[in-house]
């Protein structure tokens, strides 16, 4: 399908006059450069930031809020609309029951009060991406009210646990969008994204600075991907986020006027004329059914970072972990099998990582299996393979998958752990560099981790280090 169009008026190119020479000007006051440098210097130790973020989640239904049109990112332009997300007359809207889930999900995971009897409303604006001349949202019975989130700050900007409050959650359908063209003067409406459903979550202006603010959509982007009911791509639209700032004295409760820089003219409250939508019945919840979403729910970003703090495991480990859920759920798997946390953590943020973000791929697309890397740290440290050998089976394993125990009989990889073996090793070294042991015996003891080099040189990596180099200092400092 083609665009529609929206064609702005011709805009009135007048002269401005120069006011160059215009001597009935009033004289300018200069303000010295000292004097504005206080001036600004005192805002940040007097004044404190008031921040309230409205946000947009766009859900991932397989169709739309109130029709069965399917929406997918990227596709071509008007291929995915009917009557209903037209907004062409006589059609009506049948609410996708997915949309109730995924709001009753995300409003107890916020630790929301859930309505159990909401209902849409109309709001009423006008816009060229808006086909109907109004939006169904839900204005003063939302689905969900009075939640809170709470927010791990990271350790490089202060630490500590923020708690953020909600002050509503409701469903609404998006608008479709605009499209400006560079070289010509109309715009082309494309409504695919018309009908969308969105969840609107809308917070306490309890955020103080730009750190908090940032840490608090990024926790709510993560929640709404363990929840599973938005891929939360900021980059394609899937959650967008408004910001309201105001400043106000340090210690004064009265909120501040917020700054506004107006993109686009839309209404005021009184200007929207919401009245309750008359095609769509009043949303019911039972408890029943609110218990079977509870049930549902996976285990929480929040309840996860506590589960591994538990484990020992540092608040750095611990935020790196819990931030994507498929990483997540690599290292659960891991210990599932066995393993030590720490031990996992460490393979998982170091070898493993570099490994991804060198390829540019996800957790879910190497090779490695949660069994296999079990495996791999029983081997090391059960001293079947060295440390040494297990980084170069895990690049194998990283990029190729397979079996530890098979990739260790295959190369020959079992460590070295018989005594006269590594002693024999150890006296050729010595033999083979007279010089560099004068020196060692003479002071230089740091040439220790010469011959340790040399020596597993010679084994070609498999000697047992604690084994290698017990022998080797008992060699080193013996006067024979």
């Amino acid at each position: 399908m083609g665009f529609c169009t929206s064609q702005p008026k011709p805009h009135n190119h007048k002269q401005t006059p120069n006011r160059g020479n215009n001597n009935n000007a009033p004289p300018q006051t200069k303000v010295s450069t000292s004097t504005q440098s206080k001036k600004l210097d005192k805002i940040p130790k007097d004044y404190e930031a008031v921040i309230g973020i409205e946000t947009h989640v766009q859900l991932s239904t397989l169709t739309k809020a109130f029709c069965g049109c399917p929406y997918n990112y990227g596709s071509p332009s008007n291929s995915s609309i009917c009557p209903v997300c037209m907004g062409l007359p006589g059609a009506l809207p049948v609410l996708n029951s997915k949309v109730i889930e995924f709001a009753v999900k995300l409003g107890l995971a916020l630790n929301c009060n859930l309505d159990f009897n909401s209902k849409f409303d109309r709001k009423q604006y006008f816009y060229p991406d808006l086909p109907k001349g109004y939006q169904i949202s839900q204005f003063d019975v939302p689905i969900a009210t009075g939640g809170f989130l709470d927010v791990d700050i990271p350790v490089e900007f202060g630490g500590g646990h923020k708690r953020f409050g909600i002050t509503r959650v409701h469903m609404e359908e998006d608008a479709g969008k605009l499209l400006h063209t560079e070289t010509r003067n109309y715009s082309q409406v494309d409504l695919n994204r018309a009908g969308v459903p969105l969840l609107e979550i809308v917070s306490e202006p309890d955020m103080r600075n730009g750190i908090e603010a940032a840490e608090y959509a990024a926790e709510l982007q993560r929640l709404v991907r363990y929840l599973g009911v938005s891929n939360g791509n900021m980059q394609e639209g899937s959650l967008r986020c408004d910001v309201n700032v105001s400043i106000r004295p340090i210690g004064q409760s009265k909120f501040g006027t917020k700054r506004t820089i107006t993109m686009r003219k839309k209404e005021g409250l009184a200007d929207y004329r919401y009245f309750p939508e008359p095609d769509l019945p009043a949303v019911i919840l039972s408890q029943e059914y609110v218990d079977s979403v509870q049930n549902s729910l996976p285990e929480l970003p929040e309840e996860k970072r506590r589960r591994y703090e538990k484990m020992g495991l540092s608040m750095q480990d611990v935020l790196f972990l819990a931030n994507d859920k498929n990483i997540a759920e690599f290292f659960d798997a891991t210990l599932a099998k066995g393993a030590d946390a720490k031990l996992v953590a460490n393979w998982i943020m170091s070898d493993i990582v570099a490994f991804m973000k060198n390829e540019k791929l996800t957790i879910n697309e190497i090779k490695l299996t949660p069994e296999e890397l079990s495996e791999l740290i029983a081997s090391i440290k059960g001293g079947i393979i060295s440390g040494k050998i297990g980084k170069e089976i895990l690049f194998d394993l990283l990029a190729q998958g397979g079996s530890v125990k098979e990739l260790i009989e295959k190369r020959d990889l079992v460590q070295i752990t018989d005594l006269v073996e590594i002693e024999k090793m150890v006296d050729k070294v010595i033999a083979e560099n007279p010089k560099q042991v004068e020196q060692y015996r003479g002071g230089k003891t740091k040439l220790q981790g010469y011959f340790a080099g040399q020596v597993m040189k010679l084994s070609k990596g498999k000697a047992n280090p604690s084994l290698l180099n017990k022998i080797l200092l008992e060699k080193l400092n013996s006067k024979s």
